[in-house]
């Protein structure tokens, strides 16, 4: 269950291939590199629980500071290369990071983020330097590649978009344990979607994300090889099924859809029959899309629910879906329990809250309150989901409490939106919601009040979307915006959103895709 046991079996076998360049990393290299990484780390005077931060593209650097980090036993952040230097700036600032990566790609926002930055105490930059920066690849050059004496586990701390404004970290509880000890997503990897040894893992997605990220570090642990798309395109990703004979795959639906949509004579031309298992997440899966796919692939494409968290997991495979469509499947890390607004268990089939009880315990860093929300009296934890469970236990998602919008995998929360859309001098009220978009399951829609409606149309709307294009990540931003003489509040304040998403979702059975 580590890097280090099939750097003494197999040292020559590739842990990491980057699917464009074809750069390989070995377990050989990937052992030694993160041994001299986790040196370098100690020198500095990090020490075990102590934190550090990256931001870069997909490159074969990235699993060699993520191992570095899990063997000094740090919390180490992987931020989003899509941010703006402000909002990354809060990250690395809020994590408490003294030592910064990032890349020569990504050059432009490292040099922002300088001053920005002012706890951090070592910058690092992989494949070339800046002032302010060395090369990280200098700096490790002298370290020894033997293991640390006090060599143990760390954990990814990643943030997640805040529900009322600023994204939190996710800080788990269980640093400092035995290299190699028991892991629940492992044994899931194992038990569930058949990883072995001899697996071909394609990541399409950027590592930064939780999924990704968690994946590759246990496909690592299984001694399998990663192949790690630079950037996702759908026939080159069909190609490399084929040419590396992959066996096991993460996407998001928006990458199914994308796939479908090639020509079919294309589609159909590569040879994907070496695929044992390809899962889904992050964003609910149309099941028209799901079946589509069923019958492409065949019996092959399993789904999980969970989240950065990590406070519950449910899975279901492929028959299991067929008999219960629409289901995210069953719990395998965690209990399910459904409530009401009392907080009281509902019945089969009721819809209320999802919580977990029994599952890993988290924390939302330098956020007690926010901790305290996602947690009820019994110390069960959610992350704001709705929904309910059949007779056979399957969950079945029906809404979000945070009206949180995932945009092609990616988790948006309106508040930080909303937030930013009331500084400008033409706003009077704002609203962001999720509506519904063929590709990307949803889309980012701002419903404004204007200081003068008579004001209302499309030049406004091109400049409140530059904008937010301007502080936030584009991702983030609406991709348009509605105009309201009044949004429909209660007297207390409350904005009763449902009552705009209905406007967009109509006659839909579920307001989530």
């Amino acid at each position: 269950m580590h890097i280090r046991d099939f750097s003494r079996k197999a040292p020559d076998k590739p842990a990491i291939i980057m699917a464009g360049s074809g750069e390989t990393v070995t377990y050989g290299d990937l052992d030694k590199r993160s041994n001299q990484g986790a040196h370098y780390f100690r020198s500095l005077g990090l020490q075990i629980g102590d934190h550090i931060a990256f931001l870069m593209e997909n490159n074969a650097r990235f699993f060699e500071i993520c191992w570095a980090a899990q063997r000094a036993g740090l919390y180490y952040t992987a931020i989003s290369s899509r941010l703006t230097a402000e909002e990354a700036a809060y990250i690395i600032n809020d994590c408490g990071a003294t030592l910064f990566i990032s890349s020569k790609e990504k050059a432009a926002i490292a040099a922002e983020l300088l001053p920005l930055t002012p706890n951090v105490k070592t910058r690092l930059m992989v494949n070339s330097e800046i002032p302010g920066y060395q090369s990280f690849e200098r700096a490790l050059s002298d370290q020894p590649e033997k293991p640390l004496p006090d060599e143990c586990e760390g954990a990814d701390m990643l943030y997640s978009s805040g529900t009322t404004g600023r994204p939190k970290g996710v800080k788990p509880a269980d640093v400092g344990r035995p290299i190699g000890s028991e892991d629940n997503l492992y044994n899931i990897l194992k038990n569930v979607y058949k990883f072995t040894e001899g697996s071909i893992y394609l990541s399409p997605a950027p590592l930064y994300h939780a999924a990704p990220l968690r994946y590759n570090m246990r496909v690592q642990r299984f001694g399998a090889t990663c192949i790690i798309m630079e950037h996702f395109d759908a026939e080159t990703y069909l190609k490399l099924i084929e040419k590396h004979r992959v066996t096991h795959t993460q996407a998001v639906p928006t990458m199914f859809v994308r796939m479908l949509k090639l020509p079919e004579e294309v589609r159909l031309k590569y040879d994907v029959s070496s695929l044992v298992s390809a899962i889904h997440a992050a964003a609910p899966c149309p099941e028209k899309v799901k079946y589509q796919m069923l019958d492409w692939w065949g019996p092959l494409i399993y789904e999980y629910y969970g989240g950065t968290e990590g406070n519950g997991y449910c899975a279901v495979t492929p028959e299991e879906w067929i008999a219960h469509p629409g289901t995210v499947g069953r719990a395998y890390v965690g209990i399910l329990r459904i409530l009401d607004e009392m907080g009281e268990e509902l019945p089969t089939g009721e819809i209320g809250g999802i919580y977990f009880s029994d599952g890993k315990e988290f924390s939302y860093h330098n956020d007690p309150e926010r901790t305290r929300q996602s947690h009820n009296d019994k110390g069960w934890s959610t992350l704001g989901d709705v929904g309910y469970v059949d007779e056979d236990g399957f969950l079945y998602l029906t809404d979000r409490q945070s009206y949180m919008i995932i945009s092609g995998g990616v988790n948006i929360y309106p508040q930080e939106i909303e937030d930013l859309l009331l500084t400008h001098p033409k706003v009077y009220d704002a609203a962001v919601i999720g509506v519904p978009n063929e590709d990307f399951g949803e889309e980012v829609k701002a419903v404004i009040q204007p200081v003068d409606m008579g004001e209302a149309g499309p030049d406004l709307e091109a400049e409140l979307i530059d904008f937010c294009r301007g502080h936030l990540s584009h991702v983030k931003c609406p991709r348009s915006v509605d105009f309201d003489a009044e949004l429909p509040r209660h007297p207390t304040g409350k904005l009763y959103k449902r009552l705009l998403k209905d406007r967009y979702w109509g006659d839909k059975k579920t307001r989530i895709i």
